[in-house]
């Protein structure tokens, strides 16, 4: 795999890993919310854990422009501090470098790590920008 310096981050279509919301797998990133973030974040959740604004069928937001500020990857630094520890326990600063690692667990999570969306996905963010 390409080093963390030569990958960037890029949303792909058709994953929508992030819109699954349920309370039970995310503490830690409702942890981070504000109150009124919270009781916004736990609205949208519908009863299969999926994002209300969230068509699986199409996988896409239906919301996308609308969409709350906790779904937008440039607040992620913000919400968790600005750092985070990567596999190798170094603290990581760098906004990518964050959304990437969020991503991989949240589509190795709902997907697996060999379905095709994290093939999509490894391969994107090897791609320049």
């Amino acid at each position: 795999m390409a080093s963390r310096q030569q990958r960037h981050w890029q949303c792909i279509q058709g994953c929508g890993a992030c819109c699954r919301l349920d309370p039970a797998l995310r503490p830690e990133a409702i942890a981070a919310l504000s109150p009124d973030q919270q009781t916004r974040y736990l609205s949208m959740v519908g009863a299969d854990g999926w994002c209300i604004h969230y068509d699986t069928g199409g996988r896409r937001c239906r919301i996308y422009e609308e969409r709350p500020d906790f779904c937008h990857v440039s607040t992620l630094v913000p919400l968790f501090g600005g750092l985070m520890t990567g596999a190798d326990g170094a603290a990581q600063a760098e906004p990518g470098a964050l959304a990437i690692a969020c991503c991989l667990e949240q589509i190795r999570s709902e997907y697996g790590g060999r379905d095709k969306v994290m093939r999509r996905f490894l391969r994107t963010i090897r791609r320049r920008p």
